[in-house]
């Protein structure tokens, strides 16, 4: 895999021409951002920027104006690559708070398959009602320790009205939901976004989150997404390498809370 060059595809495809990808988003370039807007419980933020020193502070201010004007919490997603160097300096003294750096990874969708298949005595099942959207919130709650009511709604919102763009997966042990995935899949992009991959403590390390990958690579694959992409964790990302994907380089969140 050309490393440049599929992080350059990453950024037309996925950040610059990014598309809508759920029930009421709204993706629209404006002067150097491409920014996205969505209700109730999606995600609202920055994707993409091609700032200047001359001009970085004053589009920054316009973006906290225009989301402060919607009342909404948004995030400018920085990747280690984007310019000004100093961005996240600047987004910092604009009033942003920044969150732990992760990792950009990616891989081909087709060598990630595998044979990875659950542990014994554990099997995956998909995830397409309430009830089970339900035991994905409580796995992520126990895997992370936060509270999971965005994921319940944002998943609820997309199987109900855009079923095609997520594949939601979880691995039971017994009867007892113990990891859970899902895979997202904008309409007409290349590559297909891992998300929210987590085990439950006492579980860890026994396959669980190795099939949940393998099992989402080969959805991807057959939905014709030839590449994945995940942003990793410091704790995900040596078993992402393990099983194949590449490091490109960093993105950090950068979020912003309007005050009323």
């Amino acid at each position: 895999m050309d490393n440049a060059a599929v992080l350059a595809l990453f950024d037309r495809d996925m950040r610059e021409g990014a598309r809508p990808d759920g029930p009421g988003a709204r993706v629209e370039r404006v002067g150097a951002v491409v920014r996205r807007t969505a209700p109730g419980h999606g995600w609202n933020g920055i994707l993409w920027s091609a700032l200047t020193v001359a001009d970085a502070d004053a589009v920054i201010a316009e973006q906290i104006a225009y989301f402060t004007e919607l009342g909404r919490k948004f995030e400018w997603k920085l990747y280690g690559h984007d310019l000004p160097v100093d961005l996240g300096q600047r987004l910092v003294a604009a009033g942003f708070t920044p969150e732990p750096e992760e990792t950009l990874m990616v891989g081909e969708s087709a060598a990630l398959t595998g044979d990875a298949g659950p542990p014994e005595g554990a099997r995956l099942v998909p995830v397409t009602d309430r009830a089970g959207v339900d035991l994905v919130a409580g796995v992520h709650e126990r895997a992370f320790g936060a509270d999971a009511s965005w994921l319940r709604g944002q998943l609820l919102d997309q199987l109900a009205d855009s079923p095609g763009t997520v594949v939601a997966v979880l691995a039971l042990a017994g009867d007892e939901p113990v990891s859970a995935a899902r895979l997202d899949m904008a309409p007409g992009a290349r590559f297909a976004g891992l998300w929210g991959g987590g085990t439950v403590p006492g579980r860890r390390g026994r396959g669980f989150y190795r099939a949940l990958v393998a099992h989402r690579a080969r959805v991807a694959a057959d939905r014709g997404y030839r590449y994945l992409q995940v942003d990793a964790s410091d704790r995900s990302r040596p078993i992402l390498e393990r099983l194949g994907l590449t490091a490109l380089t960093t993105t950090t969140p950068y979020l912003y809370a309007p005050v009323r």
